[in-house]
């Protein structure tokens, strides 16, 4: 999307130099992969990311204010995982945007989805520096090309993450929690974190109460860095050692309770620019009669498992009517290809993601994902080249 960056990349790029980046990516890593990483660093204009960055903090702002939707929002969460303590503002917040043409030509963003679930902050920030090192991104382009938002530096970075996972706490009694960590897709960013922080790599199924503590390895757990996917719980018919809604005397990097508050239930309550319209399925008295302008999408799912584009009367109407406060029906939007490749133009999805910072969210980096199919999730990209994960570079401040 910086035109110049492009052309120049393309005319350079060769086939053993995204064979040297993939396994410079899986050296790093430590592991294998998990999904498709692109050929492609992806340029960014800094007007653009920077127009994303304020719009997430925007959205986020007129949720914090909103007395309604933080009251209709406590509803959502299912009493049996209703965890005690949550904060009043999540730590980490992501703000997911595709981008459409304005009617002067110009790109603007329109915001997919919106969570206060982490994401893949540590694994993200080494793969833009196998990119930059790979391809010699700032000798090559731009010496002050960036992949950190908001004036960050590496170490800064690092302390940010220290703070906001391990907070006062030593990393030996910090536990990034996750189901079954070591056969997760996200393996990579878990053993990242763990070489970021020091922290160790807890199933929740191997942790153990005593009284109001819990323990891994013998060791008391003081706090948790929460990667566990609730709906992953149920599907799995998990059993666990404790309760989730026990009262227990641990911190939460990550309250549980905020994977449900924020997320696509957060949708039809933004009044904003960059957010097509949305309403829940139930609340819509008429359905409208362009239907293959909308998309219906349950409000939790992932990488796009449940979302129909175009739906069909007859499949909205399928959906039993106890079951439709959980769907959203929402204004189709034609996001728009964007990044030229040997294989076609490609269309982008870029990630904000925040940590939030005492009393503010600091934007830290991006998690960019491409794809030619209709959506970009893996399973809509099969066997197709030049799409996939990559890291998002843009002009320094």
């Amino acid at each position: 999307m910086i035109p110049e960056y492009r052309e120049k990349f393309n005319r350079e790029w060769t086939p053993a130099s995204y064979r040297r980046l993939a396994s410079e990516l899986e050296s790093t890593a430590g592991t294998p992969i998990g999904f498709r990483c692109l050929e492609t660093p992806v340029f960014l204009p800094r007007q653009l990311i920077d127009k994303m960055v304020r719009y997430g903090r925007e959205l986020y702002a007129q949720l914090a204010s909103n007395a309604e939707y933080r009251k209709a929002s406590e509803t959502t969460v299912p009493p049996r995982y209703n965890v005690p303590h949550q904060p009043e503002h999540p730590v980490f917040l992501q703000a997911d945007f595709g981008l459409i043409e304005a009617p002067d030509g110009s790109l603007e963003p329109k915001l997919v989805e919106i969570q206060g679930f982490p994401s893949i902050y540590a694994f993200q920030s080494e793969m833009a520096v196998v990119y930059e090192r790979t391809f010699r991104l700032r000798e090559q382009y731009d010496s002050g090309l960036s992949y950190l938002l908001d004036g960050l530096t590496e170490t800064g970075f690092r302390d940010l993450m220290s703070r906001a996972i391990l907070g006062d706490h030593a990393p030996e009694q910090v536990v990034l929690l996750e189901i079954n960590p070591f056969k997760q897709k996200t393996l990579c960013d878990f053993l990242a974190t763990r070489r970021l922080l020091g922290l160790k790599i807890a199933p929740v199924t191997e942790v153990k109460k005593r009284g109001r503590k819990l323990f891994f390895e013998d060791v008391e757990i003081k706090r948790i860095y929460n990667r566990v996917i609730v709906d992953e719980l149920v599907q799995k018919n998990t059993e666990l050692q404790f309760n989730l809604t026990d009262d227990i005397d641990v911190e939460w990097a990550g309250h549980p309770n905020w994977f449900f508050r924020l997320s696509k239930f957060s949708l039809p309550w933004f009044e904003h620019p960059c957010v097509p319209q949305t309403w829940f399925l139930h609340q819509l008295d008429e359905l409208p009669n362009n239907l293959e302008a909308y998309v219906l999408k349950p409000l939790y799912s992932f990488a796009g498992r449940g979302v129909t584009i175009a739906p069909s009367r007859a499949e909205i109407q399928a959906i039993p009517q106890e079951q439709r406060p959980n769907y959203i029906l929402q204004e189709r939007m034609n996001f728009v290809p964007t990044i030229r490749t040997p294989e076609g133009m490609t269309k982008v999805e870029v990630r904000i993601m925040y940590i939030r910072d005492g009393d503010e969210y600091r934007a830290v980096t991006t998690v960019i994902r491409t794809g030619r199919g209709k959506m970009m999730g893996v399973d809509f990209n099969r066997n197709l080249t030049w799409v996939g994960a990559s890291a998002g570079f843009f002009p320094a401040l």
